[in-house]
């Protein structure tokens, strides 16, 4: 599954970098900053580490733009973790 540059949430782009240095500064797999719609992503991870943490992250900004600013990260976690499984174990083609 390859984590694309943009993603359009509730027709909002969120930005998509891989950044180094973050498991430096603060241990973090990634991060979704709100006010400049970006997830960063640690580029020093694994391929597949990648991709759940963008999934984990998405997840954020779902809940977000869906109104649920107060979010539970063991929550955002489990449905995070459930949606990348789905998404990485089936092809889905909405665009036809």
């Amino acid at each position: 599954m390859p984590i694309p540059s943009e993603v359009m949430v509730a027709g909002i782009v969120y930005t998509v970098d891989e950044v180094n240095g973050l498991h430096d500064k603060h241990e973090l797999l990634g991060q979704i900053l709100y006010v400049p719609c970006t997830i960063e992503i640690n580029a020093e991870s694994s391929k597949e580490r990648k991709e759940q943490t963008f999934i984990h992250e998405l997840t954020h900004a779902i809940f977000l733009e869906a109104g649920i600013e107060e979010q539970d990260e063991d929550l955002i976690n489990r449905v995070g973790k459930v949606l990348y499984q789905v998404l990485k174990d089936n092809s889905f083609d909405f665009k036809s």
